[in-house]
């Protein structure tokens, strides 16, 4: 059945909370992975519509939506603009040793750095921050 009711709580940490039901009776569970849009919309006081479900522990929201607005969803997260001045490559040291890497092995470095270190980050990000750095790269002679 379908029900609205306010948001009494939620724990965005523990990813539930509390919906009081408009037509009165006792409070219903809500399980973040029942949302049908950004949880951070979720804060005490919030109209939602939902279809209650009754449980061996009572009564338990599913396909939670804010009434009028569809589904929302977070935004996909977009690529951010790069843009980095190249400098010109310095006159090599003859006492310094460094590797050389091919590009296809710097790639691969590069791709596994940026994952290890911010795992949320895009596809399309990804690409552009190792281009960006290939070039630099490039520019300085450290792959070849």
């Amino acid at each position: 059945m379908t029900l609205t009711g306010r948001v009494l709580k939620f724990d965005e940490v523990r990813g539930y909370g509390f919906v009081s039901p408009d037509s009165g009776g006792e409070d219903v569970f809500l399980h973040v992975n029942d949302i049908e849009f950004d949880k951070q919309l979720l804060a005490p006081g919030v109209v939602v519509e939902f279809e209650a479900e009754k449980s061996e522990r009572g009564f338990k929201a599913s396909h939670v939506r804010i009434p009028g607005r569809g589904e929302l969803r977070a935004e996909e997260p977009r690529p951010l603009p790069v843009h980095l001045e190249v400098a010109p490559a310095a006159e090599p040291v003859d006492d310094l040793m460094s590797d050389v890497l091919t590009a296809n092995d710097f790639r691969r470095e590069v791709t596994e750095a940026i994952l290890a270190s911010a795992p949320s980050v895009t596809g399309a990000e990804i690409r552009a921050i190792r281009d960006t750095l290939e070039r630099l790269a490039a520019t300085h002679g450290w792959i070849g």
